[in-house]
């Protein structure tokens, strides 16, 4: 064999292992169409429900319903990348408008404790999360099970909150005093609200307010439109609202450099301005859920009218409310789930390697929970969740939830989860989109797989002999 024959046989096999690498790594792989029921991680998932379940007593007899309350802020340093716009590559921000936070509300049924919590964040990233649960678990009795993570969707919030490629893209580049700075907030909110748990009653309600949301994916598409609110009042008379509507955060675009809480953080405002109750927003079922603001002379002129319109709508409807209770059932069911093979299509047949996801900072599991108090249940999922998606799973469950909060952003992130009866069409430049190509990880049986583990959780939360309560 001469040199020159050996020199080229090395150089073709170390092609063979670079294109070989390169296909394992970042692709491309085969799409795949087969269904999830059969799959071990969807029965993984079942199983883990029915032990999840065991966490949270149901009884007859209910004791005395407990709420308490309180807010930190997580207005960052000035210079501190916002979240949410990938054309701000990164630049820092220029000062604060408004002050942004994050909120927590617990209650308890005498037995079972839930905490909700609420951010004027982007997502809850996974990094504070784990900040958050390992301090949390230090000062109190609570688990990841018990508490409830959400997000606005504020794309003028803080960033540089994680690691990765993909964070960096859209909320600046990392830096670890942010996790530890938000950890820090989110820790003392819960506990302090953990703490001043105290007799309480509360009511609950929705209305529909379609004149502020739009289907931005599907031209005069279904559009979830319900503004939700719950209203918790301690026998001093102290009151906090919780609020909740789908329509995306983004009145503000990319060339906003101030940290806001934008139109929900206007709508937590007026509801205290105009009843001195503390009040916390939770981002919806966003995905494909766009704004649409009244006339405004600037964006955040804009950002005021909606945020106050929603609130004022609520306080006007807070008579219509369902009676307050004194007694009412809490139960909680929070758990990691395994997820289908990731799928990022180049194209029909085509998708790129699941490895690829790690390498870009994103984990191949999820988290889902769900909350009830008394027949309100509140269900958190790691994505942006489709309000199409949400409308469907309200009407399915209404003969046995009597409000069902469907959120989106619980402290894990898992991209856009979209209707599966969109996820082979084409958009007009022969693309899937933003929302069903680039951001659409977890296959073509997204809506199916999360749905059917919604509505086991749910069932979890009302056993045959404790429904009503």
């Amino acid at each position: 064999m001469t040199r020159r024959y050996r020199i080229l046989l090395l150089l073709t096999a170390l092609l063979v292992v670079v294109a070989g690498c390169f296909v394992i790594l970042v692709g491309p792989w085969p799409t795949y169409k087969s269904g999830f029921e059969d799959k071990s991680y969807y029965k993984k998932a079942l199983a883990a429900i029915e032990r999840y379940k065991e966490r949270s007593s149901h009884s007859s007899n209910i004791g005395q319903f407990e709420a308490g309350w309180s807010s930190r802020s997580i207005t960052p340093p000035t210079g501190t990348p916002l979240a949410g716009f990938g054309d701000r590559k990164g630049k820092p921000s220029t000062g604060v408008h408004d002050e942004i936070f994050v909120k927590a509300l617990a209650v308890s049924d005498g037995t079972d404790t839930a905490v909700i919590v609420g951010a004027d964040m982007l997502i809850i990233p996974e990094n504070v999360v784990e900040l958050v649960l390992a301090s949390v678990s230090k000062q109190t009795l609570l688990t990841g099970n018990e508490i409830l993570f959400n997000a606005s969707h504020n794309h003028s919030g803080p960033g540089g909150f994680a690691p990765g490629f993909a964070s960096k893209a859209f909320n600046g580049p990392y830096d670890p005093n942010i996790p530890d700075f938000l950890a820090r907030a989110f820790t003392e909110a819960i506990v302090e609200a953990y703490r001043l748990l105290e007799p309480a009653k509360m009511a609950h309600g929705g209305l529909e307010v379609p004149e502020y949301i739009r289907n931005r994916t599907r031209k005069d598409g279904p559009v979830d439109s319900e503004l939700s609110y719950m209203l918790v009042e301690q026998k001093d008379g102290d009151r906090c609202f919780v609020v909740s509507y789908s329509a995306h955060p983004t009145i503000l675009g990319a060339d906003n450099m101030k940290f806001t809480g934008e139109y929900p953080g206007f709508l937590v405002r007026r509801i205290t301005e105009r009843t001195g109750a503390e009040a916390i927003y939770l981002g919806g079922a966003v995905g494909s859920m766009s704004p649409l603001p009244p006339e405004g002379e600037n964006p955040f002129e804009r950002c005021r009218a909606m945020g106050e319109a929603l609130a004022d709508k609520v306080l006007d409807a807070v008579s219509d409310a369902k009676p307050f209770k004194d007694k009412v059932d809490v139960a909680s069911i929070g758990l990691p789930v395994q997820l289908p093979s990731f799928q990022l299509r180049l194209s029909k047949n085509w998708r790129v390697s699941k490895f690829l996801f790690p390498i870009l900072g994103i984990d191949a599991d999820g988290w889902m929970h769900a909350v009830r108090i008394g027949d309100t249940v509140l269900v958190g999922t790691p994505a942006d969740y489709c309000g199409e998606i949400s409308i469907d799973l309200k009407s399915r469950t209404q003969n046995r939830v009597g409000d069902l909060w469907v959120l989106s952003f619980n402290g894990d992130y898992v991209g856009y989860i979209s209707p599966d009866r969109y996820y082979y069409d084409k958009d007009e430049k022969g693309g899937y989109g933003y929302e069903r190509g680039v951001m659409s990880w977890i296959g073509p049986d997204q809506e199916a797989f999360t749905v059917s583990l919604i509505t086991h959780m749910i069932d979890a939360l009302f056993p045959e002999s404790h429904k009503n309560l």
